[in-house]
């Protein structure tokens, strides 16, 4: 959803020392892009127990959406920000709109995936989630992740659909704002530095139906899932504390917090965190954009132009960062990392094979042994490692014989 307007509405533009820091700044947001997916692809494809991981399918084509982005997009706006000019004819400005259209829905709806895929993981049981996450069904999420955003890109853009009504508005319109331009020409064609730009005008049905599909819905869903992940992290840390408590009012002396149900009161407590900084910067990058792209074809299409750049490469931004948010802060993905940046250092590799049981928490009260579902974080989802699976997060065994 580009939305790119004339970049700068000053007789001159920028002046040098602006098109330097301009330019270093735009390359520095496109680098950090290309690097951080390029290495959450290779750290995959070269870490046979990430691949095990089925969250890192998401994961990994996030990663090669938000590289197209980085490839395909973001180095014509930057191109046409600096010059102050679009140069590539109007045909390709409607096929780099269309793919930017394209590549930041498809990387929305990746996010919605992810955080679909972790509500199943962490909040259902293990057979549900078994069942839920199929190989057929991650592949059709996938696939309708690519498919659908076509529907709201190439197939309007390339028919015009999105300026339908909008010259009919502006003849309307035409005396009250004492224009010869209809709006679409006014924004395309600066006077004042006889530039052409490439722009993105769309009405009101177009704006709010595409704003609508690439953004609000699955922004509800991700609030959502999100919001259940943090309840059940919450429960499962209160869960330990109370049996902790329990055990050590039972035996009557203070006892020392087991180290597995320790270790998952860190991980819940680190997971509620992480999520609340992936909503947070989710919603910093891509809520401005959307609520002006909503707003301007009511307000008769009067949002600046430099408003609109900004808002359009804060959600650039959003591509560069998911790497760091949904890789890089996540502990399996690290040690990749840096095995491939430090040449396959044996310092950083795993001390022993990953994936093996771990073993269950286990506190005693009363005389019944209280068995802990000990939650890991594996690349970027939480699984049970329990066996055999249990049917809540607390289960209770036998006596143990004395």
């Amino acid at each position: 959803m580009d939305e790119l307007d004339a970049n700068v509405s000053s007789k001159e533009g920028f002046g040098s020392v602006e098109k330097v820091v301009l330019l270093t700044f735009l390359s520095a947001v496109i680098l950090m892009a290309i690097l951080g997916n390029l290495l959450v692809m290779v750290a995959v494809c070269r870490d046979r127990q990430l691949r095990k991981i089925k969250t890192n399918y998401f994961i990994v084509s996030l990663a090669f959406v938000d590289l197209l982005v980085s490839v395909l997009v973001m180095p014509f706006g930057a191109i046409e920000l600096v010059q102050d000019i679009w140069i590539y004819g109007e045909m390709f400005c409607l096929v780099r709109t269309s793919l930017d259209v394209l590549l930041t829905t498809a990387s929305i709806f990746h996010l919605c995936c992810i955080s679909l895929d972790r509500y199943y993981a962490i909040c259902c049981q293990p057979l549900v989630y078994r069942n839920k996450m199929t190989p057929l069904r991650i592949a059709l999420m996938l696939g309708g992740c690519w498919v659908i955003p076509m529907f709201i890109s190439f197939l309007p853009i390339m028919q015009g659909w999105n300026n339908i009504g909008i010259i009919d508005l502006e003849r309307i319109s035409k005396p009250r704002l004492g224009q010869d331009l209809h709006v679409i020409e006014k924004r395309k064609f600066n006077q004042n530095s006889n530039s052409t730009y490439c722009i993105f005008m769309v009405n009101k049905p177009y704006a709010i139906t595409c704003s609508v599909v690439a953004f609000y819905i699955p922004f509800l869903l991700m609030v959502l899932a999100y919001y259940r992940i943090y309840i059940t992290a919450k429960e499962h840390a209160h869960q330990i504390q109370m049996l902790q408590r329990a055990g050590a009012s039972s035996e009557g002396r203070p006892q020392p917090a087991d180290q597995h149900s320790t270790h998952r009161m860190r991980t819940e407590t680190k997971a509620a965190k992480t999520l609340c900084i992936i909503m947070g910067c989710f919603c910093l990058c891509w809520a401005p954009f959307f609520v002006t792209n909503i707003v301007d074809p009511f307000i008769d299409y009067t949002v600046p132009g430099q408003v609109w750049t900004a808002f359009l490469w804060l959600g650039y931004i959003n591509s560069g960062l998911n790497p760091f948010l949904y890789a890089f802060l996540n502990k399996s993905f690290r040690r990749a990392f840096l095995i491939i940046l430090c040449c396959d250092d044996e310092r950083y590799r795993r001390p022993s094979i990953l994936g093996q049981t771990v073993p269950c928490s286990t506190t005693t009260i009363n005389g019944s042994t209280h068995v802990l579902r000990d939650a890991v974080e594996c690349g970027g989802q939480w699984e049970s490692h329990c066996h055999p699976p249990a049917t809540s997060s607390l289960v209770a065994s036998q006596p143990m014989d004395p």
